[in-house]
């Protein structure tokens, strides 16, 4: 699985930024898994065809004990396996790593 990493986070640092997932409605059910929605404007021309019917697309956000984990992989919520589930191109992966830096620095988390 292709993700991105970031660890040595600060005691409490993790838990506020649950705290704010959370306050977006972000969680996925489980207590340490949140669902980051991808922009309609980013997705391939094939998540936009299916959108209707497997959509929407999220990123799934990890938080582990001391390390966030975001994987790479655009999900479809409506379904498991289908030819839109693939790998961000790089025009995702930057906009996804941003926003989560942007969310980190809104908290002042500096780990």
């Amino acid at each position: 699985m292709r993700s991105y990493c970031l660890d040595e986070f600060v005691p409490g640092e993790l838990e506020r930024l649950a705290e704010r997932l959370d306050g977006m409605k972000l969680s996925a059910g489980m207590e340490t898994l949140y669902w980051l929605p991808v922009p309609q404007k980013l997705l391939t021309p094939l998540q936009k065809k299916h959108e209707r019917e497997c959509g929407p697309y999220v990123l799934a956000l990890e938080i582990l004990d001391e390390s966030l984990r975001l994987e790479l992989l655009v999900r479809a919520r409506n379904r498991l396996r289908c030819d839109c589930v693939a790998y961000a191109d790089h025009g995702l992966v930057h906009h996804m790593l941003r926003h989560l830096h942007n969310l980190l620095d809104e908290l002042k988390i500096t780990s």
